[in-house]
C-alpha cells in the first residue's frame, strides 16, 4: 500500500468515528464486552434498526466482530487496537475537561 492509500484508508476510518452514535456503541461495548444488539439498543434507547445499521459500519471497517447465537446477535470490540483507541480518546478527553 502506498503512503497515499494509507492516507486515504487513515481517512476513512476517522470518518466512521465521525459519527456519534458510533462512538456511543463502541464506548458501550468497551465498558461492557460482547453485548446483544437488544442491550446496546436498550442502553443507548435508539431503535434496533438504526442500531444495527451502525453496527453493520463498524463491523465494515474492522472496528467490532459481531457473533451469532441461536436468534441473538452478538457485538464486541474486534480487537485490542480498537480498545486502544478507545482508551487514547477517552484519556484526551479527560486531558480536555482538565484544561477547562
Amino acid at each position: 500500500m502506498t503512503h497515499e492509500e494509507r492516507i486515504d484508508q487513515a481517512a476513512r476510518l476517522f470518518k466512521v468515528l465521525g459519527n456519534s452514535l458510533r462512538i456511543h456503541i463502541l464506548f458501550y461495548l468497551r465498558k461492557h464486552g460482547e453485548s446483544p444488539v437488544s442491550a446496546i439498543v436498550d442502553h443507548l434507547g435508539v431503535s434496533q434498526p438504526v442500531i444495527s445499521k451502525q453496527l453493520s459500519i463498524l463491523k465494515k471497517y474492522d472496528f467490532v466482530q459481531k457473533r451469532k447465537a441461536g436468534t441473538f446477535v452478538y457485538y464486541s470490540i474486534n480487537d485490542q487496537d480498537i480498545v486502544q483507541i478507545i482508551d487514547a480518546m477517552t484519556e484526551h478527553l479527560d486531558h480536555l475537561d482538565r484544561l477547562q
